[in-house]
């Protein structure tokens, strides 16, 4: 654990010194380079990480960096799934971990928030690449003009389904339907065009809904959507989304699996199309334990495991037949995805072999990888050669999972026996009890924090016509005391008297729970905070 916790610190101080603000680090060169847009990148990934190693005083003092320097208002063409997964995800889940690092959050918070305004400012920015015949989204965006006229219509499948988690948080925080609406439509275009043999391709035309790419398999372009109908099933308790990824997993073991590996076909036949297995098909082990299949998982992950110990690492794609890496494809960016499958496994069984695997992913990165000014991507895993880029994603996912595997007390891993109760304008909530959705660059969710904010439609609705019923009936000085008694739902004569008359008496006696009220305000309380209808100065 403190060697990871060093590796940490090496890749995260240079990039400070040498590399911020821009995206990423360039280790062999000590400076740094633009790749997803702009967004000193590397700085909102790590966020949550800095936390989840106990660095409270960091993790502020970025927050505030973060809300002074980053402008989603620049005319820059963003890769919508990156933007999502990586900006998104982060300040989401550094909104929702502020608290927990001590800083000082506004009233209303984590229904309002900086970050969360920071969130939703960016996914506003991604919106315009939804509006399709199909709903799919495009797959590049411009932040100032939206899709550009030339833009290609044809999106990966992976880059049309990895929304949910991020977006359906969005909704539930702020109330605005929109991100999770569109989120759905895309999950369900996807659906609906699989083939009659219950597969997807690899590459869609958003447009036409026609497969360009018909490729099949659970990696590289494929892979998150999968992983988001079952975290998205998870995080909003949605049968639905687990039923889709149920159908899809029978479709995938009937045609692609083959002795506990996992083939490319052809998506209408079934026919293999590539032997290979591709590095970034190792977070299925992992997906494979959180719908309670260990046993498959273990046995695809032992052998993803077999070929980390043949190279020091996972070569992009590896030719299963002949056990050896595929020609360009040698390389090993410091991807997480076998260690995160460790990770889960590790929780489920506590098997000593994955602490293994978590022990040699260190020793290789250490060894391979580590240069003066951070860590290189590996260009080639027979020689060893180094690339110029150090991914964000390396401490958002590769160091994190690795520490969270040595790391069994940290807060991530809480079982609900501490949590913490907020309270927010729509009642008492439970936030930090565990259970965290980590989205697909493991930046952590609490599941908790969607249902501190919601309201019911009905009860909004019937808020504002008795908002409106009471400014009708003050300005015509008819507002009775029996009328307000009938308003109030239970509510007595004298609290309706306190509450209009300024509230210089705190209602003594406790309501019951009409449609109109919540648990922890009474409904005159609650009038206040969403309308400042009374004022209640004790």
């Amino acid at each position: 654990r403190e060697r990871v916790r060093a590796m940490f610190y090496h890749a995260y101080e240079h990039y400070l010194e040498s590399a911020f603000p821009y995206d990423e680090l360039r280790p062999l060169t000590c400076d740094g380079q633009d790749t997803w847009g702009s967004f000193s990148l590397t700085l909102i990934d790590a966020l949550d990480t800095l936390l989840i190693l106990g660095n409270v005083s960091e993790f502020q003092r970025v927050v505030t960096v973060l809300q002074e320097g980053v402008d989603f208002d620049v005319d820059v063409n963003a890769s919508v799934f990156e933007t999502n997964i990586r900006v998104v995800g982060g300040l989401l889940s550094a909104h929702l971990l502020s608290k927990k690092a001590g800083i000082e959050v506004e009233v209303g918070w984590p229904c309002s928030g900086p970050l969360l305004r920071m969130a939703e400012e960016a996914a506003r920015k991604l919106l315009p690449a939804f509006q399709t015949p199909t709903g799919m989204p495009y797959g590049t965006v411009n932040l100032l003009h939206g899709v550009n006229p030339g833009e290609t219509p044809v999106t990966c499948t992976a880059g049309i389904g990895t929304f949910i988690v991020e977006f359906a948080t969005l909704s539930h925080l702020t109330g605005d339907p929109v991100f999770e609406d569109v989120a759905r439509k895309a999950l369900k275009a996807l659906w609906k065009n699989r083939s009659d043999i219950g597969l997807v391709g690899n590459h869609i035309d958003v447009v036409t809904a026609k497969w360009v790419a018909q490729d099949a398999g659970i990696g590289a372009g494929v892979d998150s959507y999968f992983e988001y109908l079952v975290k998205g099933a998870i995080l909003l308790q949605d049968k639905e989304l687990m039923s889709m990824f149920l159908e899809y997993n029978k479709a995938i073991k009937n045609y692609t699996k083959f002795d506990d590996w996992y083939l490319w076909v052809q998506m209408y036949k079934g026919t293999v199309s590539m032997p290979v297995f591709q590095s970034l098909e190792a977070y299925w082990p992992g997906l494979q334990s959180l719908i309670g299949d260990v046993d498959n998982a273990m046995r695809t992950f032992l052998n993803y495991y077999t070929v980390w110990k043949q190279f020091g690492g996972l070569p992009e794609f590896y030719n299963i037949p002949q056990g050896y890496t595929v020609d360009k494809r040698e390389g090993y960016p410091l991807r997480p995805e076998l260690i995160e499958s460790a990770i889960y496994l590790y929780r489920a069984t506590r098997d000593p072999t994955l602490l293994e695997l978590g022990r040699d992913a260190v020793e290789s990165i250490e060894k391979i990888s580590k240069v003066d000014c951070g860590f290189a991507t590996i260009k080639d895993l027979r020689d060893h050669r180094l690339d110029n880029r150090m991914e964000s994603f390396f401490l958002a996912e590769t160091v994190k999972y690795l520490y969270l595997l040595f790391d069994p007390g940290n807060f991530i891993h809480n079982d609900g026996s501490d949590f913490d109760v907020v309270i927010t304008p729509y009642g008492e909530c439970v936030l930090n009890a565990g259970g965290y959705i980590f989205n697909t660059e493991a930046h952590p969710i609490d599941p908790a924090a969607l249902h501190c904010c919601r309201k019911r439609k009905e009860e909004q609705w019937e808020v504002e016509d008795l908002m409106r019923e009471f400014y009708s009936l003050k300005k015509n000085k008819k507002f009775t005391l029996k009328q307000a008694s009938e308003h109030g739902e239970g509510e007595s004569t004298k609290d309706v008297t306190d509450a209009t008359s300024g509230g210089e008496k705190r209602n003594s006696k406790k309501s019951s729970h009409s449609l109109l009220s919540c648990p922890s305000q009474s409904f005159n309380s609650k009038l206040a905070v969403l309308g400042q209808v009374f004022l209640d100065n004790t």
